[in-house]
């Protein structure tokens, strides 16, 4: 998402097109055989390899919004944190930039291709402290300020301008039903512009 932020440096900026076609190249090769793995074929039959470049070509295409998304997640970290000293700081250095944006490339593959959405969510989790659901939605300028702790449930829905500090946590009301609740909405849904400070828990059905 952040060509020359982590990494290998660019030397010049007009390598980047040649750069970001490589790296895609090798994203494919190495999504390709997980994805099959994940529809549960591997190795894979032709329908299932075609079933995966679709998913990729799909994946693939939408990295430029996801991307367009993320700057407004930096923006929001910046105006919403004065301990930010910068744009590279933040991608560089806010475990919550990192969870949000691996959340937003599992979201693409949610509903599309089973386990592996859940994988990416989990990596994060164990790196960052901050567990988001690949199913949850959540809209623009997302900031989660420090952020260990923070639970983001799988039928939540978030909306744009809402800032999150540690320890938050939006999560079923009773899974006492188990199985019985899947499909339903069973998290909170969060409003435009809202802000939610340390510890709050927030349980389905709340607005």
């Amino acid at each position: 998402m952040f060509p020359g932020f982590r990494g290998e440096a660019l030397v010049d900026s007009d390598d980047l097109p040649d750069i970001t076609k490589s790296r895609v190249r090798n994203l494919r090769m190495r999504l390709k055989p997980e994805i099959c793995k994940s529809l549960g074929d591997y190795p894979a039959s032709d329908e299932t390899k075609k079933k995966a470049d679709d998913i990729l070509d799909f994946f693939v295409s939408q990295l430029p919004e996801v991307r367009k998304v993320l700057w407004t997640d930096i923006d929001a970290s910046y105006e919403g944190d004065p301990a930010a000293k910068s744009y590279e700081e933040i991608i560089l250095a806010y475990p919550s930039l990192e969870a949000i944006a691996i959340y937003r490339m599992a979201h693409l593959l949610y509903n599309k291709v089973p386990l592996l959405p859940r994988i990416m969510a989990e990596w994060a989790h164990s790196r960052t402290g901050i567990d988001i659901h690949p199913g949850a939605e959540i809209g623009s300028h997302f900031f989660i300020d420090h952020g260990t702790g923070v639970v983001v449930g799988e039928t939540t829905k978030i909306g744009s301008h809402v800032k999150l500090y540690q320890g938050v946590s939006f999560i079923a009301r009773s899974l006492a039903a188990g199985q019985a609740l899947r499909g339903k909405k069973r998290h909170p849904t969060i409003e435009d512009g809202v802000c939610i400070y340390a510890g709050t828990t927030i349980m389905g059905g709340d607005t």
